[in-house]
């Protein structure tokens, strides 16, 4: 007769074991973070929030100048919906930032998504090494906000002191 398998060599088994460790690590770490005090904001969403807040001054001037002055880009004229809709989701971006709220860090996340994504076109076509070597350096710090927006969101998501058991934001 053929002996069985231990337990430890079944696929199934291995899995389910690598899961309920992954599962036990996941619970320290939520344990480890303390939710947010009121009016308290991690550094990283203070970040997002002025770089949101930048955006939208650029946004809203560029379409008040393309508006005043009839500016042409390349013989066309901006499309000053475009400019608005970029300046109205960074201005709320930019407020809900500031105001610490998880729909805006997440929204911001994607933003930061988008832009990853643009840098690494940018590197693909990089003409020149300063252009590949400042998109790496562009590429990094956007890959650091992105990797410390995680917990960030986390710890917006978390309930505030005493009050009840689900995110209040």
């Amino acid at each position: 007769m053929a002996e069985e398998e231990p337990a430890d060599e079944d696929p199934a088994a291995r899995m389910r074991a690598g899961y309920a460790r992954a599962e036990e690590k996941n619970q320290r770490a939520r344990e480890a973070l303390a939710p947010l005090d009121k009016g308290e904001r991690p550094t990283v969403i203070t970040i997002g929030a002025v770089f949101c807040a930048v955006m939208a001054a650029i946004a809203w001037s560029s379409a008040g100048v393309a508006l005043l002055t009839g500016a042409e880009v390349n013989g066309v004229r901006p499309n000053l919906a475009q400019l608005a809709l970029t300046g109205l989701i960074t201005t709320a971006l930019a407020w809900g930032l500031w105001n610490a709220r998880y729909w805006a860090a997440l929204g911001f996340q994607v933003l930061l998504l988008l832009l990853l994504l643009a840098g690494v076109a940018g590197l693909v076509l990089a003409g020149t090494l300063l252009q590949a070597v400042s998109t790496v350096v562009l590429l990094t710090g956007l890959g650091a906000m992105f990797w410390f927006m995680v917990k960030a969101m986390a710890r917006i998501q978390m309930p505030e002191p005493g009050s009840g058991d689900g995110p209040d934001r």
